[in-house]
């Protein structure tokens, strides 16, 4: 893995950041693409992508992957022997907003990802899909074996077509991808929009926070590290066809006819989120005061990831349990946003 130079998307966002810094402290030559949109705060952005910059084998280019001559010239003047993707329009909720910001992020921006691949080619192109693309599916854990075809979001109807976007390529180019569905990740550096910074952040501020589903809520709560470290384990681990695919009973995360591969990463654990805040009640050392509001349109009332099939293929299964993970996210709050204890 030291060897390699990897083509990361996405890396001033929460996710691409880690998983470049953690590339980087161990050899890794990491070539980082990020528009660096005003979706949230660049201030916190900019502040990632410092961190990054300190590597000398670090090299940014601030560009949008839906620009095709942006991305060509990064694969042909760096030449990166895998790509992990991670650049996209994220948040469910602002796909009810912006719909057109999710189709030019994460389907044209995908496609010019692939398009890299194909014309430069990459030992393994890794990508980012969403525990999202489960929509409807009420059975748990959720298993990548089920078919995933009822999303309720544009956002994860984006998501689910990179998967078959990536299929087509891998099919006909011969590139081998690997899909990852995310379980609701949180930890230091996260995103301003998400759960965990908002009741933090509203807590810390005297005001009640938002309590969707009157707190009936379950999730798989996947803390930052064990993510990036699941992705890590994965660069030398390329797909190649399946040769135990059956047409007549398609398997639908794998290929009989193609390098082709989705997988599940959290931390198969159903967590509630009544438990999850009280939790961050804790760390803070203040009781929050709730409003307890209705169900968001577009969401699910739980998510449970069952990993088996990365476990089998890394060794590796991520573990961390809110009671660690939420501690190491209001540490870093603390002194990011130079709060006294």
């Amino acid at each position: 893995m030291s060897s390699k130079t990897i083509l990361i998307t996405g890396t001033a966002g929460f996710i691409g950041f880690h998983l470049a810094k953690l590339c980087l402290s161990r050899g890794m030559r990491v070539i980082g693409i990020d528009a660096v949109t005003d979706y949230y705060d660049v201030t916190l952005k900019e502040a990632r992508l410092a961190q990054l910059k300190e590597f000398e084998s670090f090299t940014e280019v601030r560009a949008d992957i839906a620009d095709w001559q942006a991305v060509e010239s990064t694969f042909q003047t760096h030449r990166p022997q895998v790509v992990v993707n991670l650049a996209a329009q994220a948040g469910v909720r602002y796909s009810l907003e912006n719909p057109r910001a999710y189709l030019h992020a994460n389907v044209d921006g995908f496609l010019n990802i692939l398009e890299g691949c194909r014309h430069y080619p990459v030992e393994h192109l890794i990508y980012a899909s969403t525990s999202s693309a489960y929509g409807a599916n009420t059975g748990m854990p959720f298993q990548v074996s089920e078919s995933a075809e009822h999303p309720l979001t544009l956002y994860a109807a984006t998501k689910k077509s990179n998967e078959m976007m990536a299929h087509s390529y891998s099919h006909l180019f011969g590139i081998p991808s690997t899909g990852l569905r995310f379980f609701t990740v949180y930890g230091p550096w996260g995103r301003p929009d998400m759960a965990l910074f908002l009741f933090t952040k509203d807590i810390l501020a005297g005001r009640p926070i938002n309590v969707f589903n009157r707190g009936e809520m379950q999730r798989d709560f996947t803390y930052v590290g064990d993510i990036v470290e699941g992705i890590s384990r994965l660069v030398d681990l390329p797909p190649s066809c399946d040769e135990n695919w059956d047409s007549a009973n398609p398997k639908p995360n794998t290929s009989g006819v193609a390098p082709y591969r989705i997988l599940n990463i959290g931390n198969a654990r159903c967590e509630k989120l009544m438990r999850y805040i009280e939790v961050l009640e804790e760390k803070l050392g203040i009781k929050a005061e709730y409003n307890m509001l209705p169900m968001q349109d577009g969401d699910v009332p739980a998510t449970w990831a069952d990993v088996q099939e990365l476990s089998d293929l890394t060794g590796y299964s991520p573990a961390t349990p809110i009671e660690v993970g939420v501690g190491w996210f209001v540490e870093w709050y603390k002194e990011f946003y130079r709060i006294n204890s």
